[in-house]
């Protein structure tokens, strides 16, 4: 089968709710909120990339990215997350898949950069790194991890949107 990464649409909020509750249901480090996070970001228009991956006319996957700040004033910076993928399709490339276009994604909006809190040795293949210069307070270094898209430099406490505190 051929997974087809095209962007979300009304008609899939149901089943990104679903792919995302189902792919942290056991994630050992899921407050169980995420499907919330991606609604709030939706509603406060922050979704400025939100993808869906598709077998067979399902929906098996989703990348959400949105705008963060950073302490410093840069601009352009975005904050990955959630990403999921039911887990019975889990290894099979889609979670690469979904990354690799929202990267994309990124790139043809003119982003500066993307950030996220995650599992390193996941992300450090698309190019993430933790970044001394960047910080989310309360998230150890090593899982907060940066990927510069330009040559502009961003330092200091990043903050990702408001919706990431949603919880219903």
């Amino acid at each position: 089968m051929t997974t087809t990464i095209r962007p979300e649409a009304p008609s899939d909020e149901e089943a990104i709710e679903q792919v995302t509750r189902r792919a942290f249901l056991s994630h050992p480090y899921s407050h169980q909120t995420e499907q919330f996070i991606i609604r709030a970001l939706r509603a406060d228009h922050a979704l400025s990339v939100s993808l869906v991956a598709e077998e067979a006319g399902r929906v098996v996957g989703h990348i959400a990215l949105s705008p963060v700040s950073i302490s410093d004033g840069a601009v352009g910076w975005y904050g990955l997350g959630p990403i999921s993928v039911e887990p019975e399709w889990q290894g099979r490339g889609i979670g690469r898949a979904l990354m690799e276009r929202g990267l994309a994604e990124l790139s043809r909006i003119g982003a500066n950069g993307c950030v996220l809190v995650g599992d390193p040795a996941f992300y450090t293949r698309f190019g993430f790194a933790n970044s001394p210069a960047l910080v989310l307070e309360g998230v150890p270094p090593e899982f907060f991890l940066a990927l510069s898209l330009d040559t502009a430099a961003a330092h200091g406490s990043v903050q990702f949107h408001p919706a990431f505190q949603a919880t219903r």
